[in-house]
């Protein structure tokens, strides 16, 4: 299975938003779910346990198994299903949506779930303004309660994907007796209302998940769920090897997954992936404040070496920010040239006897083991036209993402927050977002490029797919940040293990876990 290609199965999810809500009962209450403990292994970290705040994959894979959302994505689909919403209604203009909550369901510390809890969660995220609040601030006015069950988002224009924002973790109602009203809770192990509830947690070590009792739809396969954090992937693959995890997640190092095909023991499964790799250049700092540094960069960078040499071939080169396999991708960057980087170079005013000297930034630890020769890689690559020197400067996770905005040139990854072409793009370079992500990037005809995809009537008609494409040309013109590769969805786990269902939201359905 590792060897297969996957973008055919991305091809074949290129109706990637074909959003499917359709209304249901009030559900059941669910048993405790089976009493069989699967016991998972992964190299990344949860950052803080609040979904106000925290921002990264791992810990979304966390609310994902935890926390349900008004709606929520059909496992091994990217098609929207009721969650904590039986159904919605949207209103003529598009700029109000209002739900239909689930009645009868409670928060693990007991406090009922209604429209007030939703109203105080989405109220909380405005306050606290954590790293993904512009999920919910960039678009929603404000809250309103309709009644107990019924609650009313009123945005400030209408967005047609609003329903997929919906389904990430900011929109996560909590209970307002477990979470303080404007304050960060990053250990906080409350939770929501999800498959499992979080019986104990000590960072970096050791997770456990136990069923949740009220849970309205059907248990989780394993009643219990033990998630054990390593500090690298040789320890975890050890770890497999020796049936002492049944699952290994996020990431082995890429020549792992080839050699444990060989073990009858262990079973590779490979899945859509649309997790990409990328630079981020801030535009408001010498020297990437200058378009001719941007652009030589992306000349001179060797994307197809960075699969090679870094990922082993378990990524492929992208020339898009937008994912290929996913609706109105065209590959807008070119391909390496180093006699048009060092004209831009030398446009721009370097040259071999005056070089361009840079700080190119990495994270050690947060992208897996593989992220140093990422770093490596694309420093040869910019020397090797003789007219640039890098220098190469590392910090952990936490301060990385402190100095967004202070760094030049760095290295970043991306996991959808929903599926489309906008989460893709509208981050990184809308004027009023770019300075999350550390870009810093303005320009009135991109802005005005977002106003017109996010307000088109037909989610996936021609005129919202020319737009992008007209957004990814001029990406490849102005460089806020550099597409460099896509890289596969890969899971390793013990050959008695079922229940694995991959998907290109990415998430692993914990609840789905099962073993023979």
């Amino acid at each position: 299975m590792y060897k297969r290609k996957f973008f055919f199965v991305l091809l074949a999810l290129a109706v990637v938003l074909a959003v499917g809500l359709t209304a249901c009962g009030g559900g059941k209450q669910a048993s405790t779910g089976a009493g069989k403990t699967i016991v998972i292994g992964t190299t990344d970290k949860v950052t803080d346990l609040d979904p106000a705040n925290a921002y990264d994959f791992h810990t979304w894979e966390i609310f994902h198994n935890t926390m349900d959302t008004l709606l929520h994505y059909k496992p091994g689909t990217t098609d929207l299903e009721p969650g904590l919403a039986e159904s919605y209604d949207v209103s003529d203009d598009g700029k109000e949506y209002t739900f239909h909550l689930r009645q009868g369901l409670k928060f693990p510390d007991g406090t009922p779930f209604n429209a007030e809890a939703v109203k105080w969660s989405i109220d909380r995220v405005f306050k606290i303004q954590g790293d993904p609040n512009w999920l919910v601030t960039s678009f929603v006015d404000h809250v309103e309660v309709v009644d107990d069950y019924t609650v009313k988002f009123v945005l400030k224009d209408a967005v047609n994907y609003f329903p997929l924002l919906v389904a990430t973790y900011p929109y996560a109602p909590v209970s307002p007796k477990c979470y303080p009203a404007d304050q960060i809770a990053s250990d906080s192990t409350c939770g929501g209302i999800g498959h499992y509830k979080i019986e104990k947690w000590t960072r970096d070590v050791e997770m456990d998940l136990v069923a949740n009792p009220d849970w309205y739809g059907d248990p989780p396969k394993a009643g219990k769920v033990i998630v054990k954090y390593f500090a690298d992937a040789t320890t975890m693959r050890l770890a497999l090897e020796n049936g002492e995890i049944d699952i290994a997640l996020k990431s082995l190092n890429p020549t792992d997954y080839a050699d444990l095909e060989k073990n009858p023991d262990i079973q590779v499964i490979e899945g859509p992936g649309a997790q990409i790799r990328y630079i981020v250049f801030n535009s408001d700092m010498a020297p990437f404040d200058n378009k001719l540094v941007r652009e030589a960069v992306a000349y001179a960078v060797d994307r197809q070496a960075i699969v090679d040499k870094a990922f082993q071939g378990t990524h492929e080169p992208l020339y898009s920010m937008v994912p290929m396999g996913m609706w109105s991708h065209i590959d807008a960057f070119p391909k390496r040239d180093l006699n048009k980087a060092k004209e831009l170079l030398q446009e721009a005013g370097y040259s071999a006897d005056k070089p361009l000297e840079i700080d190119l930034w990495w994270t050690p630890t947060h992208y897996g083991d593989t992220e140093s020769d990422v770093a490596s890689v694309v420093k040869a690559a910019l020397e090797e036209t003789g007219m640039i020197k890098v220098n190469l400067q590392s910090a952990e996770w936490a301060t990385y993402t402190d100095q967004f905005g202070s760094m030049g040139m760095f290295l970043l990854g991306w996991y959808p927050d929903y599926m489309d072409p906008d989460n893709y793009t509208y981050p990184f370079a809308a004027s009023d977002a770019s300075d999350d992500i550390g870009s810093n990037y303005k320009s009135e005809q991109m802005d005005a490029y977002f106003k017109s995809e996010q307000t088109a009537t037909d989610l996936r008609g021609a005129e919202r797919q020319k737009v992008f494409e007209d957004i990814q040309k001029l990406w490849a013109v102005d460089v806020p940040t550099l597409p460099l590769t896509q890289g596969k969805l890969l899971v390793a786990a013990r050959s008695n293990v079922t229940g694995i269902v991959l998907d290109p939201v990415m998430a692993n359905h914990y609840f789905l876990f099962d073993k023979k």
